[in-house]
Order: C-alpha cells, then sequence, then structure tokens
C-alpha cells in the first residue's frame, strides 16, 4: 500500500458546500456544516504504519494502523486478492456493539474475492483499542465518561471520525480509486456509517445495516428501551448518580450530554438526506426493536423526498427484511455485495 498525497478532509467537503450553495441547497449544507462542527478536532498527521501483509487461499491480508487525532490510533485490516493491480474500489466494513475488526472477516474475504480491497476498522473503545481485547466494557465506561463530562464522544460520533479519517488515508494508497470508496455497517456501525456518510460526500457507496433509525420518534412513543439496552451499563450508573430511573425524560438528557442532537438535527430524517443523490441500500428488519419500524419510516420518508428532488430516485433502494428482528439475512448480505458491484464496478 503505497503512498500519494492527500488532499484534505476540509477542502474536500468546502468544495461540496460551495456547489450546494451555488444550486441553493442551503439547509442540507448547514446540517452537514453544523455536523462537522461538532465531531472536528485539532489536525494530527495521518502517520500510517504498515505491517507485512499476510497471503493465504489467494488473498493478501494487511494489517495498518493511523492517527485519527492527538494520541489516538485507528488500527485497521485491508483485504485483496493477490494479483490486484492498479487502483481498485474499496468497501469499508464498520462492526456493531461488542465485536471487532476481525468479526467482518468472512464478509472482507467475500468483498475481496469480488476484486474489491475490503477494510475493516476497530470502532472506538473496541477490539484492540481496549486493554481486553474484546468485549464493550471499556466502550460503556467511556461512554459514561462522556456523560460525566469528558468531552469525548464514544457513542457514535468518534467512530464516525475516525471514518472520515479513514477516507483521509485510503485516499494516500496507490492502490485505491479514491472516487469508488463504498461502506457498509453493521447495528452500531450502521449508524456510524449514515452518519460518517452524511457527513463525508467522499463515501460514493452506502450501506447501512440495521442502524437506519429515528431517535425522536422512538423516545416520543415508548420505543427506546432495546436501543438503550446496548448502552445499559452506562446509562444506568448514570441514572443512579442522579438518583433518578432510567426513564424517556432522563434518556434525553443523557443523550444530549453523550450523543448531541442524536434525536433532533442529526436524527435519522434529517441526516439520511445529505447521502442524496449518491447509491443508498437501506437494510433493517421489519421486527427489530431497536430500529423500530415507524422511525425508519420517517427516516426512509424524508431520504425519498431528497432523492427525488434530486432526479436520483433508482439510487435509493430499501429491503425490509419480513418477519426479522436485529440480524441481517443472508439473502440481504448478498444484496448488498451486489449493490456494491452494481455502483462500485471492480
Amino acid at each position: 500500500m503505497k503512498m500519494r498525497p492527500v488532499s484534505s478532509l476540509m477542502t474536500g467537503l468546502a468544495l461540496f458546500f460551495l456547489v450546494n450553495r451555488t444550486l441553493g441547497v442551503d439547509a442540507p449544507a448547514n446540517t452537514r456544516a453544523a455536523f462537522l462542527k461538532l465531531l472536528d478536532r485539532p489536525r494530527v498527521e495521518l502517520a500510517p504504519e504498515i505491517k507485512a501483509p499476510a497471503a493465504t487461499n489467494g488473498l493478501r491480508a494487511v494489517q495498518f494502523s493511523f492517527a485519527s487525532e492527538a494520541n489516538v490510533r485507528v488500527p485497521g485490516l485491508l483485504m485483496k486478492r493477490n494479483e490486484t493491480t492498479g487502483r481498485r474500489p474499496v468497501v469499508i466494513v464498520l462492526h456493531g456493539t461488542g465485536a471487532n475488526k476481525e468479526s467482518q472477516l468472512p464478509l472482507l474475504h467475500d468483498l475481496a474475492k469480488r476484486g474489491f480491497l475490503a477494510v475493516a476498522i476497530d470502532g472506538r473503545h473496541h477490539g484492540a483499542r481496549t486493554k481486553a481485547g474484546n468485549g464493550s466494557a471499556e466502550y460503556h465506561e467511556a461512554i459514561l465518561n462522556a456523560w460525566f463530562g469528558s468531552r469525548k464522544l464514544p457513542f457514535l460520533y468518534d467512530t464516525a471520525w475516525d471514518v472520515m479519517r479513514l477516507v483521509d488515508y485510503l485516499g494516500t494508497c496507490n492502490d485505491v480509486d479514491a472516487a469508488r470508496i463504498g461502506l457498509i455497517g453493521f447495528s452500531k456501525g450502521g449508524m456510524e456509517g449514515y452518519l460518517a456518510a452524511a457527513a463525508d460526500p467522499r463515501i460514493a457507496v452506502v450501506v447501512p445495516c440495521i442502524g437506519v433509525q429515528s431517535f425522536r420518534w422512538a423516545l416520543d412513543n415508548e420505543s427506546w428501551r432495546s436501543r438503550v439496552e446496548t448502552f445499559k451499563p452506562a446509562i444506568e450508573a448514570a441514572a443512579k448518580d442522579e438518583g433518578e430511573m432510567v426513564s424517556a425524560a432522563f434518556v434525553r438528557r443523557f443523550y444530549d450530554r453523550v450523543v448531541p442532537g442524536i434525536y433532533g438535527e442529526f436524527d435519522g430524517p434529517a441526516m439520511l438526506p445529505l447521502i442524496a443523490p449518491r447509491p443508498l441500500l437501506v437494510i433493517n428488519g421489519d421486527a427489530d426493536p431497536r430500529t423500530p419500524l415507524p422511525g425508519v419510516n420517517e427516516c426512509l420518508a424524508a431520504a425519498r423526498s431528497a432523492y427525488r428532488a434530486a432526479d436520483a430516485e433508482p439510487k435509493l433502494q430499501v429491503i425490509l427484511q419480513p418477519q426479522t428482528g436485529h440480524k441481517v439475512t443472508v439473502e440481504a448480505r448478498q444484496a448488498a455485495i451486489d449493490w456494491f458491484e452494481k455502483w462500485l464496478r471492480p
């Protein structure tokens, strides 16, 4: 993975905003700018480190890392075919709560065999970014620290930032076609994925799996409990410290500190339309309590309006897996791979 100079994230986005303003599309640009302002932090050099590749079964695996901010390094894994030459399209894969980049190896293998460069990273406080090397205990601790004022944003936002810095890094690699970068994420990774893609137009094709939702709808309709289960130790400790019960009102206060804007200006119905007109495949279970279907439908209605306005309706597709909870079926997973093949042309 040889390196080439990379244009900065903000330079590329500044051009994107200029085009939007020229077209009179101020509201989405304002939302995107506000989200980027929330995420922004002092720039550091990427300082990439790349280990010698390991080859097996016609594929090559490369371990790498880069700096996403001061004193924060992101470990990653890249898979590709041994005979791959020239610049290739990339698919970024984001794992769910408690998992790690290695948990995505089967999908990385399948994507690499199709001719993609397939990349997975460990999310914040997961995998190699923890002392234990696995589990979600340190993730929950970091979320609780955010409640107590750590100024970190470990629930969703910090990893969304890391994804944008990963795109910076991929742009320096001579085997990467920076115009053909796709992203798929699962559960937590699905949320991080659509947030990162909404903020960063360099992500050309997006497939959020069992992640798209309206946090506001869930709070307004007493459907927030299943989502809160994914960080239960953190929110219960925060509520105990306040001498309160975990209720919808407390969850709102918790979100305001830990993931500000997530049930308001950065909720799914506001962020998903920002991906238009890029190809977007949304995969959800129709019986998933963590992504209640009425809230998903609000997100999809907003997205369809944006794609219609951009004359790009065929680029938005939805798979609602019938009688399916919080999982991705084999058929839906295959449809996601086919979606990347269609739009990224490996």
